[in-house]
């Protein structure tokens, strides 16, 4: 009959690492994404801007040249579209702006 040979716990499986006492020193940590105005560089936004800018420049000329009947038409298309547009960008950007 053959002997059979016992393994001890400590044998198989090695003891754990102790852990040192010495704490790891703190360092600071900087975020280098701060809210930054060129964050409003989105073209979404440039281009609603733009076309916004385009009609009330459009508007201006029609102004000089005496056409002040499609002056009020736009002027009172504007008056709506306007908030419209601002409120929609505003919420654009803070839906895709990641902060």
């Amino acid at each position: 009959m053959r002997k059979t040979k016992g393994f001890t716990f400590l044998k198989i499986f090695p003891p754990p690492l102790k852990i040192s006492l010495t704490r790891p020193r703190p360092f600071r940590a900087y975020s280098f994404v701060p809210f930054s105005p060129l964050a409003l560089l989105d073209p979404t936004i440039l281009t609603i801007g733009g076309i916004v800018l385009g009609v009330a420049i459009i508007e201006r000329i029609l102004e000089r040249w005496g056409v002040i009947d499609l002056v009020n038409q736009f002027a009172k298309v504007m008056r709506f579209i306007l908030p419209v547009t601002f409120y929609s960008a505003l919420i654009y950007f803070f839906a895709t702006f990641m902060f």
